[in-house]
């Protein structure tokens, strides 16, 4: 019983972690596309960018509180 917050604090760590590392990698790709691609281009994946930012972010939500998407083929 005396570990138990202990691996929940854990636990919130990897998730904290997991999270910093996928606003790095999105806010490397959001300064590339910008500094980088031709301006018809940039409006497109600006907003392409956006939107698989919104998706990885719900379903990481969706993780956290343990409603995660299941996929079954039966």
């Amino acid at each position: 019983m005396i570990y138990l917050p202990l691996l929940a604090i854990g636990g919130l760590f990897g998730l904290l972690i997991y999270l910093i590392v996928l606003l790095l990698i999105f806010w490397l790709l959001y300064y590339l596309v910008n500094n980088l691609a031709p301006e018809p281009m940039r409006k497109i994946l600006n907003i392409v960018l956006i939107v698989l930012f919104v998706i990885i972010l719900v379903y990481f939500l969706l993780g956290l509180v343990g409603g995660g998407p299941s996929l079954r083929l039966e």
